[in-house]
């Protein structure tokens, strides 16, 4: 059966700061096609760059009856998915276990509304930096799209 992979990374530059850019990556490949995007924001964090990535990426898809994998190195979206944090943060009022807002509420809300719509899609953890090809290209998209925002 056909599968659409996707790899998705993002990056920021000067995190800590509240002056900074970020970007995001992710190739999308199927029937041995490669599609690549990519996007940069000002003023953001690495997590809402990661998944801003894993976001555009599931947009692009056209066929939601596929099977979709996708591989992020972003502990933060992977764990969030696979634990279902997401359950609890919704049962508790998009607070978090120590009772403060859910960081990042609006891309989550547009990630699991994307994760509804496509109900063959699977999430798997890859060590960042770790010669994983298609992994390197995302990571390498979005700091080149950081690059052009400056």
């Amino acid at each position: 059966m056909d599968k659409i992979i996707i790899y998705c990374d993002g990056a920021c530059s000067n995190n800590q700061l509240a002056q900074n850019s970020g970007g995001w990556g992710a190739i999308l490949q199927y029937q041995g096609k490669a599609r690549e995007i990519s996007g940069a924001e000002r003023n953001t964090t690495n997590n809402r760059m990661e998944l801003l990535a894993c976001i555009m990426a599931m947009e692009a898809i056209k066929n939601p009856a596929l099977p979709i994998s996708v591989f992020t190195d972003s502990a933060y979206l992977h764990n969030c998915l696979t634990q279902k944090w997401y359950q609890r943060w919704q049962k508790n009022g998009w607070l978090t276990a120590n009772k403060k807002p859910v960081e990042n509420k609006d891309l989550w809300l547009r990630l699991l509304a994307l994760k509804d719509r496509l109900p063959h899609i699977t999430f798997h953890k890859v060590a960042a930096h770790s010669n994983i090809a298609l992994n390197e290209r995302a990571d390498k998209l979005a700091k080149e799209a950081i690059r052009k925002l400056l």
